[in-house]
């Protein structure tokens, strides 16, 4: 039992710790947009194209994916899900042992014949 405690204390510690990096993700990409935004605004830099649009679109996307991996895909691939799949895969390997066990003792009998 206390096992099963302590796995759910580091599963929950473990989510805790992405969603802390997802939103110091979220703080670092506001300031960082709003420097862009600002630095492109002044010509700071010296360019006089539209730059920092496309680095925030960008910045976005990746910001979107993290969000994805922490909300979504980690939620319903975890501890669980892992065992899940090995379990399956172990079971098909054994299933395909079983068969060429089968196919190895028939192929012996015949030969014994």
């Amino acid at each position: 039992m206390e096992t099963v405690q302590h796995e759910q204390y580091e599963y929950a510690r473990r989510r805790i710790k992405r969603k802390k990096t997802l939103y110091f993700h979220f703080v670092l990409f506001l300031l960082g947009s709003l420097f862009m935004f600002v630095s492109n605004h002044f010509q700071v830099f010296g360019y006089t194209s539209n730059w920092s649009v496309w680095l925030i679109t960008l910045w976005t996307f990746l910001f979107v994916l993290h969000f994805i991996k922490i909300y979504i895909t980690d939620r319903f691939m975890d501890k669980n899900w892992e065992r899940e799949q090995i379990d399956r895969l172990v079971a098909l390997q054994k299933q395909k042992i079983a068969e060429f066990q089968t196919q190895v003792d028939k192929d012996a009998a015949i030969n014994q014949k």
